[in-house]
């Protein structure tokens, strides 16, 4: 068993495919299959079943892959090891950001990251929590930025910032002159919020249970900023972060109302695998956010 075959193993477990795979790691399809056909000898065990359409990984060769992650990732550590001095903000850096804040603080958070590490350009990636931590776990992200509490084996987590929930409604709505809203009383409107699949979903309804029972499967957008024109239409309300109530996104034709304390919130932080061999990236991400200059976020201090 060598690094290379491991290096192999992983990057078909990322492609899903032999073909993108071997260009990936620069040999040929024929070489690839063949070292990999070896390791599976050596070990006597399949790592990968070969459909016609897609490769899957076995149950006991998804573990095998987490491995040999963990085992490349290490490696790579001796190097820098051995390279002192060498700069760990130097060189590209893959942050993944949940959709739900990419789009609000990235504006502000990427000419930060610039500033403080100039040799570090940024592949960035909005999606959706579930995906941006599969990505994390199979090496094709260094670090997500996402909502706490996220626990993963063989990942570590950061806080960043705590951000409250308030209330938006149309003009002309008949809460329009109000300063404060309990939250209770939102279960008695048609309240808008992310489908499923966003995590921010979820946390409104975890953070306001009289919302729960009265929540709709239908009414639902693909993005705070499609939910926050629809409010505009009149359908109904909704309830976003306060980073996305910002003066640079505010709306002529909605009202923003604060929920009273406790206000509803969440916490957004950090994550990264475990064998991640850049601890100061961590570090001046967490520099940069704590500079920023939106209001609302409490930023948390650890």
């Amino acid at each position: 068993m060598t690094l290379t075959e491991l290096q192999y193993i992983v990057a078909v477990a990322q492609e899903r495919h032999f073909g993108r795979a071997a260009d990936r790691v620069f040999v040929t399809q024929p070489a690839l299959s063949l070292a990999i056909k070896k390791l599976e000898e050596e070990l006597g065990t399949t790592i990968f079943e070969r459909r016609q359409a897609r490769i899957e990984l076995t149950a006991l060769g998804e573990q095998i892959v987490h491995q040999a992650q963990r085992v490349l990732e290490e490696a790579e550590q001796i190097k820098i090891l051995a390279a002192q001095g060498k700069d760990q903000l130097n060189g590209l850096l893959r942050l993944g950001v949940i959709a739900t804040v990419g789009p609000y603080i990235l504006p502000d958070l990427v000419p930060l990251l610039s500033a403080r590490a100039p040799k570090m350009p940024l592949e960035l990636e909005e999606n959706l929590t579930q995906n941006l931590a599969g990505m994390l776990k199979n090496g094709k992200l260094d670090v997500i930025m996402i909502a706490l509490p996220f626990e993963e084996p063989g990942v570590l987590t950061s806080a960043l910032y705590d951000e409250p929930f308030q209330a938006v409604v149309p003009i002309g709505h008949h809460w329009q002159k109000k300063k404060l809203l309990d939250s209770r009383q939102l279960s008695a409107e048609k309240v808008l919020l992310p489908h499923a699949g966003h995590c921010f979903r979820r946390q409104v309804l975890d953070a306001c249970p009289e919302l729960s029972r009265s929540d709709a499967e239908g009414w639902q957008g693909n993005s705070l900023e499609t939910i926050r024109q629809m409010v505009v239409s009149g359908l109904g309300i909704t309830v976003l972060p306060c980073s996305a109530l910002s003066p640079k996104y505010r709306n002529k034709r909605l009202i923003t109302i604060k929920l009273t304390d406790p206000a509803p919130g969440r916490r957004i932080g950090l994550a990264w695998r475990r064998g991640f061999t850049r601890p100061q990236v961590i570090e001046v991400i967490r520099e940069a956010v704590h500079v920023l200059k939106i209001q609302g976020l409490k930023m948390v201090t650890e």
